[in-house]
């Protein structure tokens, strides 16, 4: 394991180091960047805006089905995709947009924009467990519903009052009873796991009797699956990918503070799978390059800036490691979004994600991914769920750690841990 992420860790800082040059020799277009924290969240939130919308505002008026596309990779058919592909559109979309949905209203434009998604969405939930709805999505067939399920069970988790809350009674009752369906399937021996284990924890959370054996095994096998220095396998076997990200830091975090608000597990154990994910949150913040590129490593690559979940979330819990301060986050996370995003067109004429991972790519679509997948990149605006008036958004801009590096300034040193 430490071989493996020795190699993976010499990998990254050559290509953080190639970019700087690649940079100079291949300015094509020129992007204009944000220069304070206000106008970096204004671009944050018109790009979440943009990204989301199409997804939430179709929900909300029975279209989605209708309007969506089902893009998939080259040679694949469409026909399983429609099946699954909706709601994995939904799921994904609400886990991304929760924390910033959740703030409460102001008169501001970016307000106006929370409202509207946030009021929505709620509508588009509804319609989203009423069968006479054309946009009734399915939880009752496939396997893949399993994982987008978990997806729409932590935005309630991460929103409760904003998204859970303000529904009647009908549609909990509703969304309660498609969970329960999910336990006719199963699904990989992977991080598939939590996603089981974080439906049953959801429904713990509004009162239902949740499955034990679910909680229990997804618990258990990613505790085993810990390699040390913030890193988990994916599965009995290591992946060098994005899915500690993707995935497993922040579900199981979310996870384990349900089960830990409930007495069903210790407080210990939660605040341990809090720090291994604020050290990961160490290395996805140094694999930021100096012009905001990152390594496409791994699969699943077209779910883009989702690659930087768990370093949100650590920022939107105030837990961001020493030596990194708010606004190198913000400004990293920042050039990325820049760099991916307005030099490029990664949306079609209609305004849906299409495939690929800065651009057009759709041969580098896993088997798996279709349109809907492609929503995970909304996880990596998370810090969004900060105030406006927060350090993350108010401290003068700052250099991230690549940067440093590679310009002659103190950076701090990295050493592994063993927590």
């Amino acid at each position: 394991m430490k071989k493996l992420k020795y190699l993976f860790l010499v990998a990254v800082i050559s290509f953080t180091g190639n970019t700087a040059i690649n940079a100079q020799q291949q300015k094509k277009k020129k992007t204009s960047v944000a220069v304070n924290g206000a106008q970096d969240r204004e671009y944050w939130a018109n790009l979440l805006y943009k990204m989301s919308s199409p997804v939430i505002l179709n929900l909300a008026n029975g279209t989605l089905k209708q309007h969506m596309p089902v893009e998939v990779p080259p040679g694949q058919k469409t026909d399983f995709f429609k099946k699954v592909t909706y709601l994995e559109a939904v799921g994904r979309t609400m886990a991304g947009v929760a924390p910033w949905l959740a703030l409460p209203d102001d008169e501001t434009k970016e307000g106006a924009l929370r409202k509207k998604l946030r009021t929505a969405l709620l509508k588009g939930i509804a319609n989203a467990v009423d069968p006479a709805n054309p946009d009734y999505l399915n939880f009752r067939t496939e396997s893949q519903p399993i994982v987008d399920a978990a997806y729409m069970a932590q935005a309630f988790l991460r929103a409760p009052k904003a998204l859970w809350e303000p529904l009647d009674a009908v549609t909990k009752a509703r969304i309660a009873e498609e969970f329960k369906t999910l336990r006719t399937r199963t699904g990989a021996y992977n991080n598939w796991l939590l996603f089981a284990g974080i439906n049953e924890a959801f429904l713990m959370s509004i009162g239902q009797q949740a499955d034990p054996a679910r909680i229990e095994i997804a618990k258990r096998k990613i505790l085993e699956w810990y390699q040390g220095d913030g890193w988990y396998s994916d599965g009995p076997s290591l992946s060098i990918d994005y899915y500690n990200s993707y995935v497993i830091h922040p579900m199981l975090v979310d996870f384990f503070k349900v089960l830990s608000d409930k007495k069903r597990l210790n407080v210990e154990a939660y605040d341990t799978a809090v720090k291994r994910m604020v050290r990961y949150s160490e290395f996805s913040e140094r694999i930021i390059g100096t012009d905001g590129t990152y390594p496409p490593l791994g699969r699943s690559v077209t779910y883009r800036t989702a690659a930087f979940q768990a370093l949100g979330q650590v920022a939107l819990m105030d837990k961001l490691p020493s030596g990194i301060s708010p606004a190198q986050v913000r400004c990293g996370l920042t050039a990325v979004m820049h760099r991916m995003f307005d030099q490029y067109n990664n949306f079609d004429k209609d305004g849906w994600l299409i495939l690929g991972f800065c651009g057009a790519q759709p041969g580098i679509a896993d088997g798996y991914t279709s349109t809907g997948s492609l929503y995970m990149a909304t996880l990596g605006f998370l810090p969004l769920g900060l105030p406006a008036d927060h350090k993350f958004w108010t401290d003068p801009a700052a250099d991230w750690t690549s940067k440093k590096a590679w310009s002659g300034q103190a950076f701090k040193k990295d050493y592994h841990v063993d927590y």
